[in-house]
Order: structure tokens, then sequence, then C-alpha cells
């Protein structure tokens, strides 16, 4: 059965991919990534240096990041939900290896993925081996290279907005991207 889930924005020749949990069910009614106002991947993006300063968050922005910038969007798994404690290892399996063939098909520079939750469960259940190594730098996965960054969901309070902000502007660093205004 199908279900009603953000799109992905993906084509050959992405800098990076952007691969988030899950959609949050605000987000998919919105119609764009990461729509909760209190996320801090907007403002962590916009300060980093990874994107234009000037962008207004909204799907006009998902969609100048991936034409114009190579920023494209993904998910692990793409079933939307209230939060990360509803999501279930079949998720996981359903989901993982959907995503592991879409690295493989579209072969993004880097994969971005938002905290260690996500990356652990694409590693688990689309490579079978475990854990991630911290943040940062990845051994590569299906031809890409990996960065890994706190989740920037209000839930995951444990990371201030400087904290994910420093994380993103280490990602511009990796990636090569230098926008800076």
């Amino acid at each position: 059965m199908p279900v009603k889930t953000l799109p992905d924005y993906l084509r050959p020749g992405l800098r990076v991919l952007s691969i988030g949990l899950n959609p949050s069910l605000r987000s998919v009614e919105a119609g764009f990534y990461f729509a909760n106002p209190r996320n801090r991947f907007w403002p962590a993006l916009l300060e980093s240096g990874l994107a234009p300063a000037h962008l207004e968050p909204g799907a006009e922005a998902v969609r100048v990041l991936f034409e114009e910038h190579g920023i494209g969007f993904t998910d692990v798994v793409k079933r939307p939900s209230t939060g990360s404690a509803s999501l279930r290892a079949a998720d996981f399996k359903r989901f993982a290896p959907l995503l592991r063939d879409k690295l493989v098909r579209y072969r993004p520079q880097v994969a971005w993925f938002h905290g260690k939750q996500a990356f652990d469960g694409y590693l688990r259940y689309a490579q079978r081996r475990e854990t991630c190594r911290g943040w940062g730098e990845q051994p590569p996965i299906a031809g890409c290279r990996v960065f890994v960054t706190p989740n920037p969901s209000p839930a995951n309070a444990a990371y201030s907005q400087a904290v994910i902000t420093d994380w993103y502007r280490r990602l511009a660093d990796f990636t090569g991207i230098a926008h800076l205004g």
C-alpha cells in the first residue's frame, strides 16, 4: 500500500544528499522537509554556509537547493510519524534497502545522515553492519562518502542550535561547499 510521504529529491550528480530519519506529519502536510518551525535544520543550514543565507524555509527553498546547488533530500524511512518513538524494525526493514538502492543508482558525492539513529537504522537493515562511529565522516557506503550530524529535530534537545550549526559547518568543509552569504 502506498504511503503518503514527502517526495524524494534525487538525481545523478548531487553534491549532497540530505537523509533524514523519517518525515514528520507536519512536513508531509506542509509539503517540504523540516517544516516544523522549531526544527533547527533551516537556521543551521543557512548559517553554516551550506546554503545561501537568503533562502526562506519552504518548498521553494528545497527546489532551489536541489536544482541550483545539488543538494537532494530523502529519508531512511519514508513512513511519516509524529516522532521517532513510533518507528519499528519493520519500517527499517522495508525502507532502508530502498535507500541503499537509491544511493547506488544516484551516487551522490556525500550521503548526509541526520542523526545516529538514522544512520544506525540504515546500516543495520541495508548494509547488515552496526553502528556508526560517532559524528562526522564515516566509512563510505554504496560508493558515497558519508557524514553524520546530530538530528536537528526539536525532540533532540541534547544538542543546541550552535552545536548543530557547527556540525553543518564541518559538513560544508567536508563537501567543499562554501556559499556563506
